[in-house]
């Protein structure tokens, strides 16, 4: 673009530009176009005039070409432009929506926001601007699990109880243990945090053995007593109750919380428990383990300590353990329970009635 027009200004427009530079309620930019036209009028260079306006000099030319064109009125008023794309049809849209909750073609499992976009018709964008303002994520899935346990209720009452009323002069304990912790050492050493930079860790590693973590936690003072080793049997389950038992003070019953893991109800840890009648078992409802206590340790452990070690050998895994266990009594505290009982009861009611009314829709 470049001056193709020489400003020749009538005494009636150069009013009219003057009056709208002067009035203060006019819009910033057609006081500025005004100056423009003036200043051009005035013969100066477009550089002259560009300065003084405040613009580009592309703006200056357009500018003297829309009053050429147009007069002062063009200036007052923005050129209009040419329509867009017209909005999607209501059609479109259902379409677009209703996909994805059907079956998904030839022998894929869902259906992608491409294939949504194939099969409408439209742009990935478009599906994907639709997809986000109507919440819908067929790229994401939600797990469940559902006790089938037919003694759930009471089952849930005696765990919940012990956790929210421990009995007088008891010891409450959550018993577990998490098998098969790999001692993973990388191939090539990984690259610390730094701002603007992630730490890095090599995708492949070298498997140095297995242990397994016995961990009982105390509801009362939330203290980790875990011992580990090599295997998982009844002989190993036995072999922890029996420290735990010379840890424990002497009167105290001791009230434990486990799963339904076929090792806790072995013949010969039923044969233990006739020998040490101040230990009683309180079993969680069957695919409900997230009842049980120390389930949250192994979950903190894992992220905080296991998953990004480097372990040379089976002996540095079972050492970072200790010492994790270690600091976290240090700086233990009392596991609070909150959910009653009933509570629970009225979620999983409500969970229930929303995956009917699902299921029916």
């Amino acid at each position: 673009m470049a001056q193709t027009v020489c400003i020749l200004l009538s005494s009636e427009d150069r009013s009219r530009l003057a009056a709208v530079i002067g009035d203060r309620n006019s819009p910033q930019k057609h006081a500025q176009r005004a100056k423009i036209v003036l200043h051009s009028a005035e013969r100066r260079s477009v550089f002259d005039v560009a300065r003084l306006s405040g613009v580009s000099r592309p703006a200056v030319w357009r500018w003297q070409r829309r009053y050429a064109e147009k007069g002062v009125d063009g200036l007052l008023r923005d050129q209009t432009r040419k329509p867009g794309k017209p909005p999607l049809s209501a059609k479109s849209v259902a379409k677009v929506l209703a996909l994805p909750c059907s079956e998904p073609p030839g022998n894929a499992t869902h259906w992608t926001g491409r294939a949504v976009a194939k099969a409408a018709g439209v742009s990935l964008r478009t599906v994907q601007r639709i997809w986000g303002a109507h919440r819908l994520q067929p790229h994401r899935l939600r797990t469940f699990k559902k006790s089938n346990d037919p003694a759930f209720a009471e089952k849930v009452e005696d765990v919940v109880g012990l956790s929210m009323s421990p009995p007088c002069h008891a010891v409450v304990l959550s018993i577990d243990e998490k098998s098969q912790i790999q001692a993973l050492d990388r191939t090539q050493p990984g690259l610390p945090l730094k701002p603007g930079k992630c730490a890095t860790m090599t995708h492949d590693y070298k498997r140095n053995g297995t242990t397994t973590l016995f961990a009982a936690l105390n509801v009362l003072d939330g203290t980790v007593l875990g011992r580990c080793m090599k295997r998982h049997r009844h002989q190993e389950f036995i072999k922890f109750l029996n420290a735990v038992e010379r840890k424990v003070p002497a009167g105290k019953i001791i009230h434990v919380i486990l799963d339904n893991y076929g090792t806790h109800k072995h013949p010969k840890v039923d044969a233990w428990l006739a020998d040490h009648p101040r230990w009683v078992f309180h079993f969680t409802p069957t695919s409900a383990s997230w009842l049980n206590a120390v389930e949250n340790f192994f979950s903190a452990i894992t992220r905080r300590r296991i998953r990004r070690g480097v372990f040379k050998s089976v002996a540095d895994l079972e050492d970072a353990i200790k010492r994790y266990i270690a600091d976290h009594n240090r700086n233990a505290k009392p596991f609070v329970w909150t959910k009653t009982a009933d509570e629970i009861f009225d979620k999983l009611n409500r969970l229930n009635l929303h995956l009917l009314n699902e299921s029916v829709h």
